[in-house]
């Protein structure tokens, strides 16, 4: 046996083992469990370690596969598809077999399905299985100077699109100054490629060294591209000729292609926003499809689309894929991706039940918990249950187009008895079967050290006397005999509890809708879609905003939207919709929110400039914390573990350490290297 050491986690392998460098998984790992060290190692790192040269492989259907992607052409040899140095990757528990299809089961194409996203998902860094340590993935290193002003990433030399066009700096400057900072494309920056409001600038001294020069100290940005869907880069090789900044005849290349001009053939391939599940032209321009050079913009994932429809999407794997396993064999293992769109939780779970898809976690809920571990060893899948990192939240809407309404709403006392009528005890025996704990929304999740715990347990007792009493004091009585409370100019007041399962259980609408009709507010519940739920968000329609809500300490320091209003994102939970366009507009329109809302967009910025684990962060995040559960603009309920479900025959599937979009699924995980064994 001979000691084979990689960044200090030591393997013991035979020594004839290193011929030809032999796998190496996590079961050969000696004292060490799995989630406390790295499981990639760079290519020289791993063939000095090991003293031996790594022969390459690739999936012997791979020509199959690539004849399937829509102006891919043929393929040249597997040494000149992968970087010099791509990422290998050691597997969990085995070295893969290739092919077979996972099948994934989302909710809708327009629901977004980050569930299904994230397995094949790459950025340019991400959390390692620790949900601790950041780890290269798309960029090979990366250093911040002495105060957190400039941030260098290096990239692999040699790495390439999945249409094998190069992969350089030339594409994440493209990202960053052609389409997250033009209107044209995204109306407004999101805040993480901003600093303090402010733009950054983008170096390219070569094509592998990519700088990004920050106004002021922002360390948590390299957070974000840690977590975060929205990734770093975009093929400047082929969206850059509809760009107007790039090509002098973008717009005549576009209409060539029946598009109108440049941008509506960007918004065609890559969309509005950063969210990257936009669909297709294969979905959203079928009948330009023949005629287009690629049916889907060139992707660095694991998987590209060769298939889009209203009922589901098919992919195959990217022959130009960047990582390789301990053997040499390049990722991914499993051939291709079959995704069935099932917009019914019912159908959802009847499906899971049978067996039916490979992988789910997004939109199960605890409620399932007892008909799918029932089934588990029949059906010969298993279930993990596992902490949360959001939970539940309700909120009001505060500038709601209903004067009588916003008045109400905006009360701090109708939030707060709306908060101590929730009965979080009976809630967390009925929904979550006891195993969650009642807490109060503060901001961050889990609870940071320098954060009072305490705070967590602010207005959550259940106490309808208190809510009554503070609904009495708000001029909120039943005037008309009928037992609910009418709003204080008399008119009547039903809140219209709009849900979509994606967000939120069914069951604790249910729930906290009676608690509140306890203490007279009169409530109606209706299950919606999760697009009808954002739309009737986006418009500010809603009554009552429902989704899961919470952010750990490593998002808030890249992303300050939980703080600022309208305090998430499209796909999140949002609230004060007109609060959000005073801020957009400098005033020029919306409504003009509290001085503590204004206050706490100054401190996240203040946080986010400061220095990680500094006494002054620390004292700004207790001061964000401390307002927005004194505050509630959102009302917490109960913290629960929730499901993740896999077919048995779905392998290296680890233990997870938390059920959550919030390190974006599966991420850290490394599904690439998820095989089929049937």
């Amino acid at each position: 046996m001979k000691k084979l050491l990689l960044s200090g986690a030591a393997i013991l392998l035979p020594a004839a083992a290193y011929a030809n460098c032999a796998g190496i998984t996590v079961a050969d790992m000696q004292g060490v469990a799995p989630g406390a060290f790295p499981q990639q190692y760079e290519l020289s790192e791993f063939e000095a370690a090991a003293g031996c040269t790594m022969e390459f492989s690739a999936n012997p259907e791979i020509e199959a596969l690539n004849a399937r992607i829509q102006g891919n052409g043929e393929l040249p040899p597997l040494a000149d598809r992968l970087p010099k140095e791509p990422l290998v990757i050691v597997p969990y528990e085995s070295v893969g077999k290739y092919g077979g299809e996972l099948d994934a089961l989302s909710n809708a194409t327009e629901a977004g399905t980050s569930d299904f996203l994230s397995t094949r998902h790459v950025n340019l860094v991400r959390y390692a299985d620790d949900l601790q340590t950041i780890v290269p993935n798309i960029a090979k290193s990366w250093e911040w100077n002495d105060d957190y002003t400039q941030l260098t990433f290096h990239l692999r030399e040699g790495h390439k699109w999945s249409d094998g066009a190069p992969f350089t700096s030339a594409d994440v400057k493209f990202w960053y100054d052609n389409l997250a900072l033009d209107p044209n494309v995204i109306e407004k920056p999101k805040d993480y490629v901003l600093v303090g409001g402010e733009r950054m600038t983008v170096d390219t001294p070569d094509e592998t060294t990519v700088v990004f020069n920050l106004p002021s100290p922002k360390p948590g940005l390299v957070n974000h591209f840690a977590i975060s869907f929205a990734q770093g880069f975009q093929p400047k090789h082929f969206m850059g000729q509809f760009h107007p900044d790039i090509d002098e005849n973008a717009d005549a290349n576009a209409q060539a292609l029946g598009f109108e001009n440049g941008y509506d053939a960007i918004k065609a391939y890559y969309g509005n926003s950063d969210w990257t599940d936009t669909p297709s032209p294969m979905l959203s321009n079928p009948d330009k499809v023949a005629n287009l050079p690629k049916a889907t913009h060139p992707t660095l994932e694991s998987h590209i689309y060769v298939t889009d429809t209203t009922e589901g999407r098919y992919l195959v794997a990217n022959p130009y894929f960047h990582m390789v396993d301990t053997t040499g064999q390049q990722l991914p293992y499993i051939s291709a991706q079959d995704e069935l769109f099932a917009n019914d939780n019912e159908v959802r779970i009847l499906k899971l039940v049978n067996g039916e898809a490979d992988y789910k976690s997004q939109s199960l809920t605890l409620a399932a918990a007892p008909l799918l571990l029932e089934n588990a060893e029949k059906n010969n899948y298993s279930v993990q249950l596992k902490p949360t990192i959001a939970m539940p939240a309700f909120s009001f809407n505060m500038t709601s187009e209903d004067p009588a309404k916003r008045e109400v709403f905006g009360d701090l006392r109708f939030r707060q008895a709306m908060s101590v009528a929730i009965n979080r005890d009976e809630l967390n025996e009925v929904s979550f079967f006891g195993q969650g704990e009642p807490k109060q929304y503060i901001g961050f999740s889990p609870t940071p050290d320098f954060v009072d715990p305490e705070l967590t347990k602010h207005m959550i007792q259940y106490d309808p006397d208190m809510a009554n009493a503070l609904l009495d004091e708000i001029g909120m009585v039943d005037t008309d005999g009928d037992g609910f409370r009418e709003l204080p100019n008399g008119d009547k007041l039903v809140l219209n509890m709009q849900f979509a399962t994606q967000g939120i259980g069914g069951e604790v609408v249910q729930l906290v809708g009676q608690n509140w009709a306890d203490v007279g507010i009169q409530t109606t519940v209706k299950e919606v879609t999760p697009d009808e739920y954002r739309s009737a968000q986006s418009s500010n329609q809603l009554d009552v905003g429902m989704w899961e809500k919470g952010q750990p300490v490593a998002i808030v320091l890249g992303n300050n939207e939980l703080f600022v209003p309208p305090f998430e994102n499209y796909f999140g939970h949002r609230t004060a919709m007109l609060w959000a366009e005073w801020v957009d507009s400098d005033g020029a329109s919306g409504v003009e929110p509290p001085q503590w809302v204004k206050d706490m967009a100054a401190d996240v910025d203040a946080f986010q400039g400061a220095v990680p684990g500094s006494p002054e962060q620390a004292e700004i995040g207790a001061r964000l914390a401390k307002s927005m559960a004194e505050n509630l603009p959102f009302i917490g309920t109960v913290q629960a573990q929730n499901l993740i479900y896999h077919r048995n025959a779905l392998k290296n599937v680890p233990e997870f350490k938390t059920q959550s979009y919030e390190y974006y699924r599966t991420y850290p995980y490394l599904a690439p290297q998820w095989w089929l064994d049937e």
